[in-house]
């Protein structure tokens, strides 16, 4: 289906105004998930907007810094920033090579008993190992003249690079060449192939074995949905890939266990099947929270040969994940571009929203705040509001496990019409932003709602319907311009 919604956009330079964070504490520095490549760290976050003190929690265990169990909690302070890995701080000998640490900050109202907690954040300092390979381990359809590169290993002094089409012969490699550079050209590669390669790190004293990366040319398996080393992932995701150009069948392996995943064959427990062509997707069923999962896809030939895939791998999250923005596609014969999925203004005439491009990619891909894709919500308001609403099918109750807040992140620019922006459940209950103009805020910004406020209109928080994200005031319609936002990653933690 075709979209005719057409805005004219108005340029207005004014100067943005970001409103103070609400419910809990956010924007963590480092930020989540952060690799440092220092023995210590300053920690800092933007408190709550009710916060008197704030009690801070760091250490090696994410359940014992999420319970606030084991010697995890640090100090109760009115400042928002502590270090760590730092004489007479935790760590004071510093912080080690290769390890993730875990943290969160609890808001303290001035009662000393009512608390507002942030999300576990974490950050890794950098490893021995190589790491952060590019391409990504498991990419797809890589040019053929690929240039490899990755990150050194913290004190590495020289590197030795190992590459193959075969992972047993990668893995066993020895005696290779050391080199200076962080990059390595293997030469034009043939299509249609699984690549691995390895980087082993020295580092004067010692030697450290590098982990076995891998990439295909095309011609394989593509398109997987997660992406490759996707975290924060849903726990009711569906495994989709597009087709390899000579296979008559697929047959799919997944569970928990990387080498045991990659070594499976047809009558191991991780074999979960056959796939037709036309049938590229596996249900696993609902997944585990917070755990990490991978999956292979081979293609089967009608001959009978199987080119085996490489192992993909995606982290879920530990929060009910409401959108992600991840699965939708280009495809709308198939029902699957954004529009398709979340309702938007298209012939409604006191709508004023768009939701997605007109044409192809119809997500936003390069302003995104996590994973790959986000959702661009055009608006126009002339005596209208704006709004997109989506039908929830799963991860409707809202009650399950200890999650509290519904957060969403939003980022506007400063040549947006200034206007407020609103979140709704369920079609009615509204709750508005504290900053009158948060479309010019031009960051990824993140915004924290207490779920108490959505029962407080009356919504069943375990019966959750709809979301709609709007912008404009229906109570008060005024014409305010046009502009678009971006929104992405809405869960409940």
């Amino acid at each position: 289906m075709s979209r005719s919604l057409i805005y004219l956009v108005c340029i207005v330079l004014v100067l943005v105004l970001v409103g103070a964070a609400e419910g809990v504490p956010g924007n963590p520095d480092p930020a989540d998930r952060a690799i440092i490549r220092d023995t210590w760290v300053p920690l800092s976050w933007t408190p709550g907007d009710s916060a008197a003190s704030h009690s801070i929690y760091v250490g090696e265990n994410r359940d014992d810094v999420k319970a606030g169990t084991g010697d995890t909690f640090r100090t109760n302070q009115t400042d928002t920033s502590y270090a760590i890995g730092f004489p007479g701080f935790p760590y004071p000998d510093g912080l080690a090579k290769g390890v993730t640490y875990y943290w969160r900050v609890e808001d303290v109202e001035a009662d000393g008993v009512t608390t507002h907690s942030s999300p576990v954040w974490s950050f890794t300092i950098a490893p021995k190992t190589a790491y952060v390979p590019d391409p990504v381990d498991g990419t797809v359809f890589v040019d053929p003249n690929v240039v490899l590169s990755w990150e050194p290993g913290y004190g590495a002094i020289l590197h030795t690079v190992y590459f193959g089409e075969d992972y047993d012969t990668v893995n066993n490699a020895a005696n290779g060449i050391p080199q200076g550079a962080i990059t390595y050209t293997p030469g034009t590669l043939e299509s249609g192939k699984v690549f691995y390669w390895r980087v082993d790190e020295f580092h004067g004293v010692e030697t450290v074995k590098g982990d076995i990366w891998s990439f295909t040319t095309s011609g394989t398996i593509g398109s997987p949905r997660p992406a490759p080393c996707a975290v924060n992932v849903k726990d009711y995701q569906i495994l989709k890939w597009s087709p390899a150009d000579n296979a008559a069948s697929h047959q799919v392996y997944f569970g928990t266990d990387k080498e045991a995943v990659r070594s499976a064959g047809v009558g191991s427990p991780e074999n979960k099947g056959s796939k037709n062509l036309g049938s590229e997707s596996y249900d696993p069923g609902q997944l585990d929270r917070y755990a990490t999962y991978f999956w292979r896809v081979d293609a089967v030939e009608s001959g009978g040969g199987t080119l085996k895939g490489p192992v993909w791998t995606f982290t879920t999250a530990d929060f009910v994940v409401v959108e992600d923005f991840e699965d939708y596609t280009d495809n709308d014969a198939a029902g699957e571009a954004i529009w398709q999925t979340w309702v938007d203004g298209f012939g409604v005439g006191m709508n004023g929203s768009q939701v997605g491009y007109l044409m192809p990619p119809y997500t936003e891909q390069t302003i995104v705040h996590g994973g790959n894709q986000s959702m661009p919500l055009v608006y126009e308001i002339d005596l209208k509001y704006a709004e997109a609403s989506l039908t929830l099918t799963s991860a409707r109750n809202w009650t399950e496990g200890d999650g509290d807040t519904l957060i969403l992140w939003f980022r506007g620019d400063l040549a947006n019409a200034a206007a407020p922006i609103y979140v709704a459940l369920n079609g009615s209950a509204d709750v508005v932003h504290n900053n009158p103009i948060a479309t010019q805020v031009d960051a990824w910004t993140e915004w924290s709602i207490p779920l108490q406020a959505f029962a407080d209109l009356g919504v069943a928080l375990a019966n959750v319907n709809t979301i709609a994200i709007g912008v404009g005031d229906k109570t008060n319609l005024q014409p305010l311009g046009t502009g678009t936002m971006y929104i992405d990653d809405i869960g409940v933690h």
